[in-house]
């Protein structure tokens, strides 16, 4: 019997890696002969450095960036088995995590150390990139991550701009000969499940800036210094950037990167399925069980659990996918027809959060109950 088990992390309690193991333990328990093939999973969000790096048995490097605020903060980047693929996510150097009530500002705030991550990844020997998108603290178009990397972003008089969203307002001329060399011919991917573009109504500014510390006319003048950015970029760079799908994702992240990096943008699930090598790990199984900390009716929309669900059912049609959860929400009807066959949660009764979320309650809940759904096989 074959068992593929592949959740996202249990945000706040077990990475993917923990999960896995514990729904591993909880299946060997009820069929201790089964063949379970554990491939830590994420969707481009918070996680999949580590999903990946421990799916691919790689290593995780640490490294000291400037921040959103443009103080020092120590950050992360994965480099796969293969020893030439990094992923970063973007949040681990620019992340809201970063602000606070009285610090976010998103006139200011940059995605510099980003590019410094990139830079860094690419002294190590990578030539691949995955970088996540999600979670910044910035609204800055990825000007900060493109001057890290050595565009140079000058205004009027030949000065370099300041970082910042605002700043952006005052561009008139853009050099890219001084964009480190090593990024031709490198591959980049973004993983991304937002498709917002960079500027309009739906855009970076106006979605995304109120939870990055915006008011209205913050807005406003954000949206309006994008949309000059965009502008720039398209007359002397030849790339439209400003209403492309995913271009507004980490505050104009994803328009720097396609703008100054060639990058591509796919669904975050998807090129995690591609690097776990999920689709070939699933041929011929028999069962698989994934999950993640809350699932519900948004799960549909490119969460990990669907994602992997609709993997396997191409890679083996009669295997059937299991979903533990944590949580479940409303709106899970509609999983069942994209191809969760059944979705269990894990707690055995009434609990606090803080008492649920701990790694070794989160263990213990999933072990039960990957045991409990594991003599459904036997």
């Amino acid at each position: 019997m074959k068992i593929v088990i592949a959740p996202d992390s249990f945000k706040g309690s077990l990475s993917a890696q923990q999960a896995a193991d514990a729904i591993a333990r909880g299946v060997n328990i009820a069929c201790p002969r089964a063949n379970c093939v554990i491939v830590p999973m994420a969707d481009g969000g918070e996680g999949t450095v580590r999903s990946l790096v421990d799916a691919t048995h790689g290593v995780i490097h640490a490294v000291t960036v400037t921040g959103p605020l443009g103080r020092p903060v120590d950050a992360t980047y994965g480099m796969l088995g293969d020893g030439r693929t990094a992923v970063i996510e973007m949040a681990s150097a620019s992340g809201i995590q970063y602000v606070d009530e009285t610090t976010r500002n998103p006139l200011i705030t940059t995605t510099y150390g980003t590019g410094e991550l990139i830079r860094a990844a690419l002294d190590y020997g990578a030539r691949k990139f995955i970088i996540g998108l999600g979670g910044s603290a910035t609204n800055d178009g990825g000007a900060g991550m493109a001057q890290a990397l050595g565009v140079r972003l000058l205004d009027a008089q030949g000065n370099e701009l300041p970082r910042g969203g605002a700043a952006l307002a005052s561009l008139e001329r853009i050099e890219t000969g001084g964009l480190d060399p090593r990024l031709d011919g490198t591959i980049i991917r973004l993983a991304s499940d937002v498709t917002n573009p960079l500027v309009g109504p739906h855009g970076a500014s106006w979605v995304f800036g109120a939870q990055k510390g915006a008011d209205a006319a913050m807005m406003m003048r954000l949206d309006s210094a994008l949309a000059h950015y965009s502008q720039v970029i398209h007359s002397q760079l030849g790339v439209d950037v400003a209403h492309t799908p995913g271009a507004g994702a980490a505050g104009g992240l994803g328009a720097g990167c396609l703008a100054f990096l060639n990058a591509s943008m796919r669904s975050g699930v998807d090129i995690v399925v591609e690097a776990t090598g999920l689709r070939d790990l699933a041929r011929d199984a028999d069962y698989c069980i994934t999950g993640e900390g809350g699932i519900d009716g948004q799960t549909l929309y490119g969460k990990t659990p669907i994602g992997v669900a609709k993997t396997v059912k191409k890679a083996s049609p009669h295997c059937l996918v299991i979903a533990l959860a944590g949580s479940i929400g409303e709106g899970i009807e509609p999983l069942h027809d994209a191809g969760i066959d059944a979705i269990f949660g894990i707690l055995p009764g009434i609990s606090t959060l803080q008492q649920a979320v701990t790694q070794e309650r989160a263990e213990e809940n999933l072990t039960r109950t990957a045991s409990n759904v594991a003599r459904l096989f036997v």
